[in-house]
Order: C-alpha cells, then structure tokens, then sequence
C-alpha cells in the first residue's frame, strides 16, 4: 500500500521490510545516528577528561545519546504543531529501539578496543575508537530501522509530522 504524507511517498509492506527502501532506512539511522552521536561524544569527552571511572563514563555517554536524540525528534515534531506530551510519546516510539542498538554497538565497541576508553582526549586512539564506533553503530542499526519502518514502526511514526 502506497502512503503520502506531506509530498514524501513511503511504502509500507507490513510483516516484510522489502517495502520500505535502503535509502529510507539509511536517513532515518542518519538522523538518529546525529543525535545520538552529539551525546555520545559528549558524554565520552566528558567522562574522559572528568577522569570519570569507565562505566560511569558509559553511562552519561548513553543518558545523553537519548537526551539529544529524543530532542533532535521533538524539535522537528514540536514545530508541527505538536504538544510537548504528545511530541515526547511519538519521539519514544520512533527511536528507542534505534538509540539502544546503537548504544549498544557504539560502547561495546569502545569498552572492547583495548586502551580506547582509558585513552585521553588528546590520544588518537580514543578518536579513531570513537568515530569507528559511531560508523559500526550505523552499519548495524541500518537494518534495525528498515525492518521497524517496513512495519510503520519507528522512524515511519514521525513522518506524519514532517
């Protein structure tokens, strides 16, 4: 079935991502990907240079990797039109699952690299760690997010609001 919203086609074949395209997909893990990726070095920079032992660092990089990509959703849903409460349910039900897996894969990655989260913020190894991480997080989410839209999940909540 053929859906338009706001001049922008999307097809949603429920039950089969086929549906929905790899260019789709990419964009939303993209945008994601930038909100994300702002609390994740946040919170990795300042973990690092707050001397902050390696799973409290974690845990602010992840805190604030939702933080930012929560607000990068509700900007966009908030200038629709949106009130706040119905702005943060649909930012929580487009990209949770996404956030996650990408935390997941972003500070297993740097917890795994050997001296990367023990590297200061000066030492190319935290950096190289750090945008590998981010790469591999969108590598591996991308197919996350095609999957939930080709259900109408995820990223395809939002597109009513753009």
């Amino acid at each position: 079935m053929e859906h338009v919203d706001h001049g922008h086609a999307h097809e949603h074949h429920h039950g089969a991502p086929e549906g929905t395209s790899w260019r789709t997909a990419a964009q939303a893990t993209l945008h994601c990907l930038t909100g994300c990726a702002v609390g994740e070095v946040l919170g990795m920079v300042v973990g690092t240079a707050a001397g902050l032992h390696n799973a409290a660092t974690v845990l602010v990089s992840v805190a604030l990797a939702f933080v930012f990509g929560y607000a990068l959703t509700m900007r966009g849903i908030l200038r629709a039109g949106l009130p706040l409460r119905r702005a943060l349910k649909v930012a929580l039900a487009a990209d949770t699952l996404s956030i996650a897996v990408m935390e997941l894969i972003d500070n297993t990655v740097m917890v795994g690299v050997p001296g990367a989260m023990d590297a200061g913020l000066a030492d190319a190894l935290f950096w190289v760690s750090l945008v590998l991480s981010l790469a591999l997080a969108f590598l591996l989410t991308t197919p996350v997010n095609r999957w939930m839209i080709g259900r109408g999940k995820g990223h395809a909540v939002v597109h009513a609001y753009h």
